[in-house]
C-alpha cells in the first residue's frame, strides 16, 4: 500500500477530532445535479439558487416545495459512489467526527 495512504490511516486511527470537508460535487458522481448544473425540464426556466431561499418559499411555497421534491426523487434514485462510502466509514471510525458539506 502507498507510504501516503498508510500515513493518513495512522494519523486517522489516532486522531480525537476529524472534520470531513465535502460539497455538492461529491454527490454529482452518483447523478445528483449540483446548484449550477444546468437543470432539465421545468427546473430548466428557474434558478437553483435562488429557490433555496427563505425569501423564495415566501414567495411561492408550492414552487419551492416542489423543487425540493424533484431533487428528493433524484437523491433517492442513486447509490452511495467511493467518496460517499469514505466519508461515512471514517465517520464511523473516528470518535468525534463532522462532515461540513
Amino acid at each position: 500500500m502507498n507510504q501516503a495512504v498508510l500515513e493518513a490511516a495512522e494519523l486517522l486511527r489516532v486522531a480525537q477530532r476529524v472534520v470531513i470537508f465535502t460539497g455538492a460535487g461529491i454527490s454529482a458522481e452518483s447523478g445528483v445535479p449540483t446548484f449550477r448544473d444546468a437543470l432539465t425540464g421545468l427546473w430548466a426556466q428557474f434558478d437553483a439558487a435562488k429557490l433555496a431561499t427563505p425569501e423564495a418559499f415566501a414567495a411561492d411555497p408550492a414552487l419551492v416545495w416542489g423543487w425540493y421534491e424533484w431533487r428528493r426523487a433524484l437523491a433517492r434514485a442513486v447509490e452511495p459512489n467511493p467518496g460517499h462510502l469514505a466519508a461515512a466509514r471514517i465517520a464511523g471510525h473516528a470518535p468525534h467526527a463532522t462532515v461540513i458539506t
